[in-house]
């Protein structure tokens, strides 16, 4: 334990016995403390991280127009931030990045009133996201905001919530949400909304792996990519086949992670999108490691080794998409 009488601006060595000035600035300071400690009990900081896609199997189309599919993602350290302030009696939001919206489409609002309605909450809050993980990019960062915002809800009103009611909420907010209330990888299922964590032992033949995370300049709408695979039938995989690959890896002791890639995005991806399947061969060939498409794109990754130099691979990103391309040198969780 730290001595008390060095600790922070408003503890000293004096006696609190004293009268005067000296113990009026005191008792201010005491008062002005405690005050700083409410502030921060009412406001909270929340990570947004990115996450990849491993493993993407489409199986088909669902009649509510969605698409069940076959997954392992997992959570990367790197991302962005939500911040929350206990605030009135409604929500509202505000970004650094200019061109999120922050009005009603927001999903950050949209959990929110959710959460508020699943938990019986009547209080308000303002979220500030800090926005690090790129829109239209395959890598969850709205659905990440959004399961922070969750996070951050259920905390300041005291967990009203258990671990299955906030992934209730969060599965009905977005696909993506509640896959970012686990700490490591995970297995999808359905639209995405049915999240159960990855076996210990295949689990950490990802966790701690080095990944080099690049996007182009332009962004894939995810809601275009699955319309055009909807197009081409063949870029479905059967259940029965996804599930076996998926069985296969997980029982490999010896599989790692560059065993598991597979994307069934990148079919109408790649038929758009040329710089995207020229650039990965490129980099496969050029620096031997495994690389490819994480969700619908448009961003991509290359899994490292440990003491990889990761600046050629960089640099060759950069010649190949231009100076808008974005490059982040980064773990999984």
């Amino acid at each position: 334990m730290r001595d008390m009488g060095r600790v922070g601006p408003y503890w000293g060595r004096e006696t609190y016995g004293g009268v005067g000035r000296s113990a009026t600035r005191k008792i201010v300071a005491h008062r002005e403390f405690f005050v700083s400690i409410a502030a921060d009990l009412s406001a909270l900081d929340v990570p947004a991280p990115a996450k990849i896609n491993l493993f993407l199997a489409v199986t088909g189309r669902r009649p509510d127009g969605f698409h069940d599919l076959l997954s392992v993602a997992a959570p990367l350290v790197w991302g962005g931030a939500v911040s929350v302030e206990a605030k009135g009696r409604s929500f509202s939001v505000e970004c650094d990045d200019p061109g999120i919206p922050t009005d009603g489409t927001n999903l950050v609002l949209k959990a929110a009133a959710a959460f508020a309605d699943a938990a019986g909450w009547r209080g308000g809050a303002h979220f500030s996201i800090s926005k690090r993980v790129p829109a239209g990019a395959g890598l969850g960062g709205a659905s990440s905001d959004a399961a922070a915002a969750l996070v951050a809800l259920n905390r300041l009103a005291d967990a009203p919530l258990d671990g299955a009611g906030l992934a209730r909420v969060a599965s009905g907010v977005g696909s993506d949400c509640a896959l970012f209330l686990s700490r490591g990888p995970v297995v999808m299922r359905g639209r995405g909304e049915r999240v159960e964590a990855l076996a210990p032992a295949a689990s950490r033949r990802i966790r701690g792996r080095r990944v080099l995370v690049f996007k182009p300049g332009f962004a894939i709408p995810t809601a275009w990519a699955y319309g055009k695979l909807a197009e081409s039938p063949q870029g479905y995989v059967s259940s029965a086949e996804a599930e076996g690959r998926l069985a296969s890896w997980i029982a490999g002791p010896e599989s790692g992670a560059e065993d598991l890639l597979f994307n069934s995005m990148e079919l109408p991806a790649f038929a758009k999108f040329a710089a995207l399947p020229l650039l990965l061969g490129l980099v496969r060939a050029r620096f031997g490691v495994s690389a490819g498409m994480s969700g619908s794109g448009s961003a991509c990754f290359a899994l490292l080794a440990e003491a990889a130099d990761a600046r050629p691979i960089a640099a060759t990103v950069r010649e190949a998409w231009g100076p808008s391309a974005f490059v982040a040198d980064t773990r999984f969780a």
